[in-house]
C-alpha cells in the first residue's frame, strides 16, 4: 500500500510541479515513508500533522502551497471518514453557540501576548493590512486602519461598536485621529487585559463579551476580522445584532477573509491546532444573511494583500523564535511555521480573499466609500 501511495502522491505532486526531494525550493523533502499513506487517508490534517511530526520538509512552503492549491490538488484528493464525519458535524450542529464561544479566544488569542507582540506591527492588528501605498508592516496596517474609518465616514463625536477588537488597534486609532468614541468586544482576556492598557486615556472601552449579547445603539458597527469565527448557522444572527444597536442613519462595516465557494467548515487541520470552530463564508452565505435588512453599498476585495502581511508576519515570528522558543517549543514552532506560510500561499494562489463590505439601511443616505 505505501508504495502506491507514493507513486499517486508523486504524481499529483508532479502535476503541480513539485518533486519529492527534488532541489527547488518549493519541493518537499519526505523523511519517513508513512507520510504518503497518512497524506491519502487524513489530507489537509494528515500534511499539517506530518509536517508538525518532521516526517516531511520544505524550504519555501509558501511557494508548495501556492502551486499545490493552483493545481487543485485538494480536490484530487478525497478524504477517509475521519474528514467526512468533519464536515458532516459542521453542517449539521452550531460550532459557534455562545457557550463555544469562548474557546477560540483561550485556544488562539490567549496563547501569549509574547508571540503577537513580536509577531505583528506596533499597533498589534492581527488582520490584513493594506499595502497600496506603504513599503512596511506598521504603514499598510496603518493604511487599512485609516481606509476603514474613511470608508465608514468616521467623525469626531461618534460612537462606534467593534464586534471583535482583538488589542484594541481599530478602537486606539480611531480614537486617537479621528475623535471617536469606542466600544469594542472580545471572546480573549489576554486581549482585554493588553488592549486596556494600550488604550488607557483614551474614550475606549474593551469587553470580555460575545458580539451577541452586546446593548445600545451606536452611529457605527463594524467588525474587523471576527466574521471567520461566526459561523454560517449564524451569519443572520450577526446581522440582525448590527441592525439591532446601529443607529438610523448609520453605516455597517465587516473586514473578512472570505472564499470563492460555500463550505461549512475549515480545513480538518486548521480547525485542530490554529482556529476551532471556524469557518470562512462566502459571497452568497454573506449575501443571503443581509438580504432584506441591509443595502451593500460597497464590496471592496484586496486578498493578494494577506500575502504580504502573512510573510512580514512570518520574518517577524523567525526573527523573535530565539526568544520565543523556550516558552513554545519545536512542535508549535513546526506548527506555527507551518500555519503562517500555507496561508500565504493560500492567498497567493487566490484560493482566499479577503473582503471589506460597507452597508446601510435600505432607504438611508448612500455612504461616500464608494469614492474611496
Amino acid at each position: 500500500m505505501s508504495s502506491q501511495s507514493e507513486t499517486i502522491i508523486r504524481q499529483l505532486l508532479d502535476s503541480a510541479n513539485v518533486a519529492v526531494n527534488g532541489p527547488n525550493p518549493w519541493d518537499i523533502q519526505v523523511h519517513d515513508s508513512r507520510f504518503y499513506n497518512r497524506v491519502l487517508q487524513e489530507v489537509d490534517l494528515g500534511l499539517g500533522e506530518s509536517y508538525m511530526d518532521g516526517w516531511w520538509d520544505c524550504q519555501a512552503l509558501d511557494q508548495f502551497v501556492d502551486r499545490a492549491l493552483r493545481a487543485r490538488l485538494d480536490k484530487e484528493i478525497r478524504g477517509n471518514w475521519k474528514i467526512l464525519y468533519h464536515m458532516l458535524r459542521s453542517r449539521l450542529f452550531n460550532l459557534q453557540t455562545s457557550s463555544r464561544a469562548f474557546e477560540i479566544g483561550e485556544r488562539h488569542y490567549d496563547l501569549g501576548n509574547d508571540l503577537y507582540r513580536a509577531m505583528l506591527d506596533k499597533r498589534l492588528n492581527y488582520t490584513c493590512a493594506y499595502w497600496r501605498n506603504a513599503s512596511n508592516l506598521d504603514e499598510a496596517q496603518e493604511e487599512k486602519l485609516d481606509l476603514v474609518c474613511r470608508k465608514i465616514g468616521l467623525k469626531p463625536g461618534m460612537n462606534v461598536l467593534e464586534l471583535g477588537c482583538g488589542w484594541g488597534s481599530f478602537a486606539k486609532y480611531a480614537a486617537e485621529k479621528y475623535g471617536a468614541e469606542v466600544l469594542g468586544v472580545t471572546v480573549s482576556t489576554e486581549q482585554v487585559d493588553l488592549g486596556m492598557e494600550l488604550c488607557r486615556g483614551l474614550p475606549v472601552e474593551l469587553r470580555l463579551q460575545d458580539y451577541r449579547e452586546v446593548k445600545g445603539k451606536y452611529d457605527r458597527v463594524i467588525s474587523i476580522g471576527v466574521m471567520e469565527h461566526v459561523g454560517a448557522k449564524n451569519y443572520r444572527t450577526y446581522m440582525e445584532t448590527v441592525n439591532r444597536t446601529l443607529k438610523p442613519g448609520g453605516i455597517g462595516f465587516f473586514h473578512t477573509i472570505g472564499i470563492n465557494t460555500s463550505e461549512y467548515t475549515t480545513n480538518a487541520w486548521t480547525e485542530k491546532y490554529i482556529f476551532p470552530n471556524s469557518m470562512l463564508p462566502s459571497i452568497t452565505q454573506l449575501a443571503a444573511a443581509m438580504e432584506g435588512v441591509f443595502v451593500i453599498e460597497d464590496w471592496h476585495n484586496f486578498g493578494p494583500d494577506y500575502d504580504p502581511t502573512l510573510m512580514a508576519w512570518y520574518t517577524n515570528f523567525e526573527r523573535a523564535w530565539p526568544g520565543l522558543q523556550d516558552h513554545y517549543g519545536e512542535r508549535f514552532y513546526r506548527m506555527w511555521r507551518f500555519y503562517l506560510l500555507s496561508s500565504a500561499g493560500g492567498f497567493r494562489s487566490r484560493y482566499n480573499q479577503l473582503w471589506q463590505v460597507v452597508f446601510s439601511r435600505f432607504g438611508d443616505p448612500q455612504p461616500d466609500c464608494r469614492k474611496i
